[in-house]
């Protein structure tokens, strides 16, 4: 076999070994599980209310293990893997749809957190509450290919794995909302705007992450996008990542330096 053969098998090879679409799920089934995951029901929601005092009792003893386990039960993510397919799909009702929803659930989590926190006698801000108040490039870097990992999780043909899990510890939604509940109870409201930005940064660059690979995998679109609406689009995109980027760069900067 010659270098040229070698060099093209090589590469097959390394193509084959890296490719999202060989075992992913039909179009149809992944739609399915996005969507079905982003719902709001009431289920749904009393769960999200229990992982959110569970990841606030965590945060108000300094309890890893305790925290871990909100990040575990709570659902919160599927809406922002619906939001995602919504935009990729062009299906701007549907995107529009999920990011209500998961605004209702940012605002009843941060309200169930707030009343627990003014409820509880533990006032001073622990380290595991402090840890939450100031992101930077790291936390974009965690996120981004966190959500990588769960939208390549939420895709593949075979569902049975872990990696939902793994990324719900990792990309940790849960803990700065209750963060930001504790700084609506105890007036702690630089630690609110750190929280809230963490929170901003999770959602968003998991966003993002799906989005990209649902663009490799090719998902139908509602409508065809003109080369004007994609430009426009992909310009929207490019924007709001600098912008909610640009805050961790500049912290990033001054923590090394």
């Amino acid at each position: 076999m010659s270098f040229k053969n070698q060099n093209e098998t090589m590469k097959e090879k390394v193509r084959t070994a890296f490719s999202l679409s060989e075992d992913s799920a039909p179009h149809e089934k992944i739609r399915e599980r996005l969507l079905d995951g982003g719902k709001i029901t009431g289920t749904n929601m009393c769960v999200m209310v229990c992982a959110m005092i569970i990841a606030s009792v965590g945060l108000n003893v300094s309890s890893t293990a305790v925290i871990i386990g909100a990040m575990l039960i709570s659902p919160i993510m599927g809406s922002i893997l619906a939001s995602a397919y919504g935009n990729v799909s062009a299906d701007y009702v549907l995107l529009r749809n999920h990011m209500i929803g998961l605004g209702i659930q940012v605002v009843i989590s941060v309200a169930a957190a707030s009343i627990y926190f003014f409820l509880s006698p533990v006032k001073e801000p622990t380290v595991e509450l402090i840890a939450r108040t100031s992101p930077t490039f790291f936390d974009v870097l965690i996120a981004f290919f966190g959500g990588i990992a769960g939208i390549i999780g939420q895709t593949r043909l075979d569902k049975t794995n872990t990696v939902i899990p793994g990324v719900a510890i990792a990309t940790a939604l849960m803990p700065p909302l209750c963060t930001c509940g504790y700084s609506i109870a105890n007036g702690q409201w630089n630690m609110l705007l750190g929280a809230g930005y963490l929170f901003i940064i999770n959602a968003y660059f998991i966003f993002l992450a799906a989005s990209i690979i649902l663009t490799v995998l090719k998902i139908p679109k509602t409508k065809e996008l003109s080369e004007k609406e994609w430009i426009k689009h992909r310009f929207r995109m490019v924007r709001n990542t600098i912008i909610i980027a640009l805050p961790s760069i500049v912290a990033l900067y001054f923590m090394v330096h």
